[in-house]
């Protein structure tokens, strides 16, 4: 039976949350201050503890802090009735599973608190088991939010589904492919993986093969000795030898040539490199993590990659979901990138007005986790006041935002009973189809509208797309 410890100053809450977790089976103690919980957890152990953010003797920030501390086992919910995304970004950093907000929903309870204990067991299973080495384990985890600007540290199910994914295989010794849309942060995610690994005090290389050319890549991989062909003028190191001992990163493996691919099969498979020139081999300890937007099985029917190398690479893959199929995760990234912004450009930007969180909700964000450190970035530049507001961001996003809020209002709305007014609204519908189509390039949508640039303007402002 797993255990839960409650942490609240209501005694009311906490009665009727005990009653209800019994009742769904769990093992409930309750606990109404922080110094008595802490006294409870030094006696025996809980599988997760659900605190109220607000105590009368301290706080679910510094409660978060000294149970990760003592206690990394034991999963944290932080409760609390004073709903802020700020707060939340900060309590996922220090380790709390989730942030729920009152009134609790007694199925919204339960659902959190069933995955943050698989969560929590997964992470634990991963973990090494001496206590002894908890701050450690820490100091990896949080590693893997700094080191990757916080790319996983999301609350959607996506989030948590890839945040497992890479506690399980971290640390083993397996090849990964990841795989995902351009710019969903799949370097970030092998930096995560290495970070969490064995290998983490040892070199993470990385290295891009989309612009690979056959006659580089031999001594790219492998390195060359001075001499060893025309215009060696120095010895080099080449990436394999680099990485050894740590992780190495191929992004964009399908872009390599059929050619390139089987020297890398032999050198995946005798783990042993020479470099051109040399006699000498080098005996290797990589782990190698491979990245591609395409699809390789398709790769493989048509002739372009070797199969071989592929059932090599492919001893577990993750694939990285579009940024557009992860919630309000997008305001947590865009705190974070905004954090990132403020300290590069010496700005001190406190957040984003509501048109602009909702307008970061509705875009479909083609460019992924990419585009929105990119669009967070300009738009701290351009902002000279407290909050980013939505003349800061590029014309595209927010036209696509008015698009949608237009696009809402014309469903809502009763459908015309007469010709004119129903041509009229099946000529805006195909104008947003195109719009959408091109990411809002004027151009382009005149192009396939068959009409000019001006009379797309025209049609655009009888929408209030245009201004």
């Amino acid at each position: 039976m797993r255990k839960i410890l409650i942490v609240d100053d209501e005694i009311n809450i906490g009665i009727l949350l005990s009653k209800f977790l019994t009742r769904n089976s769990f093992s409930v103690s309750t606990a109404t201050s922080g110094v008595s919980a802490m006294e409870y957890l030094a006696k025996e152990y809980y599988d997760l503890v659900l605190c109220d953010y607000r105590l009368e003797d301290t706080d679910g920030k510094e409660m978060l802090i000294k149970i990760k501390e003592k206690y990394p086992r034991t999963g944290v919910i932080i409760i609390t009735g004073y709903s802020d995304i700020k707060l939340a970004v900060e309590l996922i950093k220090l380790g709390a599973y989730d942030y729920i907000t009152k009134p609790l929903y007694p199925d919204e309870i339960l659902n959190t608190i069933n995955k943050s204990i698989e969560t929590q067991m997964a992470l634990n299973d991963a973990a090494l088991p001496e206590v002894s080495e908890a701050p450690k384990q820490r100091a990896q985890k949080q590693q893997l939010y700094n080191q990757t600007d916080n790319f996983v540290a999301g609350q959607s199910n996506a989030s948590r589904h890839l945040l497992k994914q890479i506690q399980l295989v971290a640390p083993t010794s397996y090849s990964v492919i990841l795989t995902g849309e351009s710019g969903t942060g799949k370097e970030s995610v092998a930096k995560a993986i290495h970070l969490n690994s064995p290998r983490k005090d040892n070199p993470f290389v990385a290295m891009d093969c989309g612009s690979l050319t056959k006659e580089l890549a031999g001594s790219e991989f492998f390195g060359h000795e001075k001499g060893s062909f025309t215009g060696a003028l120095y010895t080099k190191i080449g990436h394999f030898e680099m990485a050894n001992g740590g992780t190495l990163f191929l992004d964009e493996v399908g872009n390599l040539s059929y050619d390139i691919q089987a020297a890398l099969l032999r050198t995946v498979q005798e783990r042993k490199i020479k470099r051109i020139g040399s006699t000498k081999e080098i005996d290797l300890d990589v782990r190698i993590i491979v990245a591609t937007n395409e699809n390789l099985a398709n790769a493989i029917q048509k002739g372009k990659f070797r199969e071989d190398l592929y059932h090599r690479f492919n001893e577990f893959s993750i694939d990285l979901p579009p940024l557009s199929q992860r919630g309000r995760d997008i305001l947590i990234f865009a705190n974070t990138f905004l954090e990132v912004a403020n300290q590069e450009l010496g700005r001190s930007v406190q957040g984003f007005s509501q048109e602009v969180e909702d307008c970061f909700l509705t875009y479909n964000w083609p460019g992924n986790v990419r585009e929105l450190k990119n669009v967070i970035r300009r738009a701290t530049l351009l902002t000279e006041n407290q909050e980013i507001q939505l003349k800061a961001l590029p014309l595209e996003i927010s036209t696509y935002a008015r698009a949608n809020a237009i696009e809402n209002t014309m469903s809502r709305n009763e459908r015309p009973r007469d010709l004119k007014n129903a041509a009229l609204e099946a000529e805006y519908d195909a104008i947003l189809k195109v719009l959408r189509e091109v990411n809002f390039n004027k151009t382009k949508a005149a192009k396939i509208l068959n009409i000019d640039r001006k009379t797309l303007y025209n049609k655009m402002r009888a929408i209030n797309l245009e201004k």
